[in-house]
């Protein structure tokens, strides 16, 4: 071996790993800069907990990525240790083969990968090839394990990791896509197993699957949060994931996950990207995704950063747990300390419930016209509004606010990841007395005129953005607008108003203005 272009796909122009397409939403490759970036945190980490020492210099650490892919961290991970060891193991074939040997190990998420990993990494698809640049391996997996793991079905779905058993239970032709790391009750024996003795990992770095479709595809699980804490339970010194950002405000299931994670003062940097456009070219990951750095040794606040193209703001130390939901812009937490010491009651105080009246998105049980004693039932149906007529004795939860006077919001509202953006869609007002389905949430007041006067107030900048502090994806449900105060509702608002009641400056009315557009209320019938 004569050179680091044996062992390395790095020689190639472009990198391999840079154009190899997706396979599967669970199968997102990491583009190498991605991954780069993130072994940079941990090298600043390590230097700066060992007196400017480096991490790529010590050949008694040991790195895992659990959930590999095509093998790109691993395969950075062995680029910095063959430079960083040459004075240690001067030999260039014995260095390689200790590297692979002692110092790193994955296990594959599906069967194609485990061996696009190896190829990354042994450059064979077998450890002990003829062609792997690893001498040492008995074994055609050597340290990058995969054997097929199978659900264990309790009441339909999987006990670890909520699969439905009708979606995933599909004989053997099919990836069961039942992770080996995530599927055990024990994950310490769980490792011992896979890599034949007691195993203590000093760095774990990955990017895990993030979801499993389920209930026949109606609805997505996470499941990226089960592979965090199973790491953590590893007690690693360093722990670095990419996952989606949607665990800081909003997701399914996701709501213990986040308080965890709030309250974790282990986490040391977090780094966010509201458009997951800016790390996966071409791949949608609504409300975008970040990467963090967890350090045992780490006790404070954390270091957060937020890009967007090519703006960076950051990094700027932060308590993740400062809210019950992490607000993404740093720039926006003064501006919301100012609305909260108001004091001011929230808004949704007036605000109904989802589901208010009982009935989903896709109820049809109303007629298109209008008979004797009916109500008008609002309701969005292939994304455009309409009234149906519904007779009153059907409305048999809430009754209370039939004849109340409306100002219905929808409930959803995505617009993309641009900036300015809208926020939620444009605010229609029912007369009283009226009804709607679940497409709606609904301010409720007693006149025309104070509906009129709460429509002019959620048409503001300043009202879009407190709800766009706690909306992290298209819905919009009742506690997003917990952080817009209540207003008297006696006139026609206005965001220069509004910035003089709470004092909002001109650079974080030009901030605030950057970040929502101006909403035309004339025309409701575009959502």
């Amino acid at each position: 071996m004569n050179g680091q272009a044996h062992f390395s796909l790095r020689g190639r122009n472009p990198d391999v790993l840079t154009c190899i397409a997706n396979l599967s939403n669970d199968e997102v490759f990491t583009p190498p800069a991605l991954a780069n970036g993130m072994l940079d945190k941990i090298e600043l980490a390590w230097a700066e907990a060992h007196d400017g020492a480096s991490i790529w210099a010590d050949p008694t650490l040991t790195f895992l990525d659990p959930f590999t892919k095509s093998g790109v961290f691993l395969r950075e991970i062995v680029t910095r240790l063959t430079n960083g060891l040459a004075d240690e193991i001067p030999d260039l074939t014995e260095r390689v083969d200790h590297i692979l040997t002692r110092q790193v190990y994955g296990i594959g998420i599906t069967r194609l990968t485990s061996l696009l990993a190896r190829r990354s990494i042994y450059c064979s698809k077998f450890a002990n090839g003829t062609h792997s640049i690893a001498k040492s391996f008995t074994t055609q997996d050597g340290n990058i394990w995969f054997e097929r793991t199978e659900h264990t079905w309790l009441n339909g779905r999987c006990h670890f990791c909520g699969a439905s058993e009708s979606g995933y239970d599909r004989g053997g032709d099919l990836e069961t896509h039942a992770y080996a790391f995530i599927h055990t009750d024990d994950t310490r024996a769980r490792i011992a197993e896979l890599f034949g003795g007691k195993m203590q990992f000093d760095v774990i770095i990955g990017n895990p699957p993030y979801q499993l479709g389920s209930d026949g595809g109606t609805r997505d699980v996470p499941i990226y949060q089960h592979f965090v804490e199973q790491a953590k339970r590893l007690e690693p010194r360093f722990l670095a994931m990419v996952i989606p950002s949607r665990w800081m405000a909003s997701g399914l299931g996701l709501s213990e996950f986040r308080q965890r994670m709030l309250g974790d003062r282990r986490i040391r940097d977090l780094v966010d990207y509201p458009a997951a456009n800016d790390v996966f070219p071409n791949v949608e990951v609504k409300a975008g995704v970040c990467y963090f750095l967890w350090d045992a040794a780490h006790e404070g606040n954390c270091n957060v950063t937020t890009v967007r193209g090519a703006e960076v703001v950051g990094p700027i130390s932060r308590n993740l747990g400062e809210y019950d939901v992490f607000v993404r812009d740093a720039r926006a937490v003064l501006i919301l300390h100012k609305v909260l010491d108001s004091g001011e009651p929230p808004i949704n105080t007036i605000l109904a419930r989802d589901k208010e009246f009982g009935w989903t998105s896709n109820f049809d049980g109303f007629h298109a016209t209008r008979r004797s004693g009916d109500l008008p039932l609002y309701y969005i149906r292939k994304m455009k509004r309409d009234v149906g007529y519904i007779a009153r004795k059907s409305v048999t939860k809430s009754a209370r606010l039939i004849n109340t006077w409306k100002v219905l919001v929808p409930q959803a509202f995505n617009g993309g990841d641009a900036l300015p953006h809208q926020i939620v869609g444009k605010p229609l007002i029912a007369p009283s007395p009226s009804v709607c389905t679940q497409s709606f949430l609904f301010f409720n007041v007693r006149s025309a005129k104070e509906a009129q006067s709460v429509q002019s107030y959620y048409a503001t900048r300043f009202f879009r953005f407190l709800v766009s502090l706690r909306k992290i994806t298209q819905h919009a449900t009742h506690s997003t607008y917990t952080w817009v105060p209540m207003q008297t509702w006696d006139r026609t608002w206005t965001d220069k108003a509004l910035y003089a009641k709470y004092g909002i400056t001109p650079k974080e009315q030009t901030f605030i203005e950057s970040q929502v557009r101006a909403m035309s209320i004339d025309d409701a019938t575009d959502e």
